[in-house]
């Protein structure tokens, strides 16, 4: 049995395939799971810590249900996903004498999600396939990796969420997709088009971990190819657009930043994607506080305007064009559009992508359980081809601008596996040097910079005014910069080691090391950052 979850900032989604009715099925977890209407089940992706010591944590629903949101609680936790992988700015909470790193926080919220899991089908860690932004660092997926390890899963995949969202909404031969997925914490696009004719396939998804062979395999049958043609991402979602919203009632009432503002702001804005005027009236009977929050879509609307929301969203669709140009594609080619995610029901954002196709194309009937539902058909016989959304490259010291800047090796667009490696030769610095130390760094995209940072108690994220691409070191640590210890120790004036960079079909980076003096083999097909 294959499962999938789609852990999103907001809200995270499961599914499994039925094997009786050859369909995926959305799951309801009890006690932790949301129905929105009488239909979709979702689990909120909150978190509550009563002991961080002993591991009691609350998540999902039960939060809510017990009302631990509501409160100024440094127990509470909401957002998290944003922090995962980043350099968060700012103090990190403490609890019951623990520093709390989001990538913790993360950590209990899968654990706590699968064990629930588990009561329903014990065999549900035989294969898992986890859906993650498409500009996520390795950082990330290699923390999402360790999960999976320290929960015995024996087959783990990955899968881009707006590809795999493609692949829920259905595709048929030579059909082009545009997908904008528009959840709680980023702004994802994908273009991707599948191919029946498709002779050869090599990655099957971004695998972590190799188990069973997939349905295609056993059985013989001829895979079908999702092939992407282009992708872009941003830092920008539903719960930036929550904390405007709060910004403005601060502003407009005199409110304080609450969770439980929060909680309001974030009701008008769903209801703002259904009527033209939205009120949140809320009374507590202990406190005898009361708030009384009124929006209408036009205001609304205004409030997004000032955060320059519509040009952000122009700058990722430019991105991706700019990305099919080079393939002889324009917007005239897309065949559907389909919208996945929260944030695209709000009708502002309807408006703005009829701005670039017809009507007629858009599709949204499925927009919290396309991404799980699509990641299934990873084992149903549907094979990907992809490319680096991010390079790598690696650090070194610029006497110009007198810092540090960052040499690319790999280009973002690279297919995955690599053909061939690209090679470095590097000789040594100083007299009797025992080893060569070497710093390699994913590159992002050349666009605005994010910072994650802590304003109060909200985890939120700015913009930077820089035309950089942003960097995420890999092995910048004690113990991980040595990339090979030289005997004899080497001496400047002539080239020492020679190194092969290889991306492999897990999408992660590796590296073999040779000595040119002694005709050694240091290191060989090892990856950067390991999984530990």
């Amino acid at each position: 049995m294959t499962y999938a979850i789609d852990f999103g900032t907001s809200n995270t989604v499961i599914t499994r395939w039925n094997r009786v009715t050859q369909q995926p099925e959305t799951l309801t977890l009890p006690g932790i799971s949301l129905r929105m209407g009488q239909s979709l089940p979702l689990i909120p992706s909150l978190v509550y810590v009563e002991d961080a010591a002993q591991k009691k944590i609350v998540v999902g629903q039960e939060v809510r249900d017990r009302a631990l949101d509501l409160g100024t609680d440094a127990r509470f936790f909401r957002n998290f996903k944003r922090g995962i992988g980043s350099n968060i700015q700012g103090f990190l909470p403490e609890l019951d004498g623990e520093t709390i790193r989001f990538e913790q926080v993360g950590e209990w919220f899968l654990t706590q999600v699968i064990q629930q899991l588990k009561l329903t089908d014990p065999e549900v860690t035989q294969s898992i396939v986890f859906t993650v932004p498409v500009d996520s660092f390795e950082a990330y997926r290699l923390w999402l990796g360790r999960v999976c390890g320290s929960l015995e899963i024996e087959q783990v995949r990955m899968l881009d969420e707006p590809t795999a969202a493609a692949l829920g909404y259905g595709l048929t031969d030579r059909q082009t997709l545009l997908v904008i997925d528009f959840g709680g914490g980023t702004l994802d696009l994908s273009l991707v088009q599948l191919d029946l004719n498709e002779q050869t396939a090599k990655p099957l998804g971004f695998i972590l971990k190799w188990g069973q062979k997939s349905f295609a395999e056993q059985s013989g049958q001829k895979p079908k190819i999702a092939r992407v043609l282009a992708k872009a991402g941003q830092n920008l979602g539903g719960s930036d657009i929550d904390y405007w919203l709060v910004d403005h009632f601060m502003q407009t009432q005199g409110l304080e930043a609450t969770p439980l503002v929060t909680r309001l702001a974030e009701r008008l804005k769903i209801q703002l994607s259904l009527q033209t005027q939205a009120q949140e009236v809320y009374f507590n009977d202990e406190t005898f506080d009361s708030y009384e929050l009124a929006l209408s879509r036009a205001e609304f609307e205004t409030i997004l305007s000032e955060h320059q929301f519509f040009e952000k969203l122009d700058d990722a669709m430019n991105q991706v064009l700019q990305q099919a140009r080079r393939q002889g594609l324009s917007i005239d080619d897309v065949d559907a559009v389909l919208l996945v995610g929260g944030t695209v029901q709000i009708p502002a954002v309807q408006t703005w992508v009829r701005q670039y196709v017809d009507e007629s194309k858009i599709r949204c009937e499925k927009p919290f359980e396309a991404i799980a539902q699509g990641a299934l058909q990873l084992s149903q016989g549907v094979q990907l081809k992809d490319f680096l959304y991010h390079g790598y490259g690696i650090r070194y010291w610029n006497r110009r601008n007198n810092c540090h800047s960052w040499h690319s090796l790999i280009k973002a667009g690279q297919p995955y596996p690599m053909e061939s490696p690209v090679e470095l030769v590097l000789g040594a610095s100083l007299e009797n040097q025992p080893h060569i130390e070497l710093i390699v760094g994913e590159l992002g995209t050349e666009t605005n910079q994010t910072e994650v940072y802590f304003d109060g108690d909200r985890l939120v994220t700015r913009n930077l005014l820089s035309s950089q691409a942003q960097v995420q070191p890999l092995n910048d640590r004690d113990g991980a910069r040595s990339i090979a210890e030289l005997e004899p120790p080497g001496v400047p004036g002539s080239d020492r080691i020679k190194i092969q960079f290889q991306v492999d079909e897990q999408r992660f980076l590796r590296i073999t090391v040779e000595d040119l003096l002694t005709s050694r083999t240091l290191v060989t097909d090892q990856p950067v950052v390991q999984l530990s």
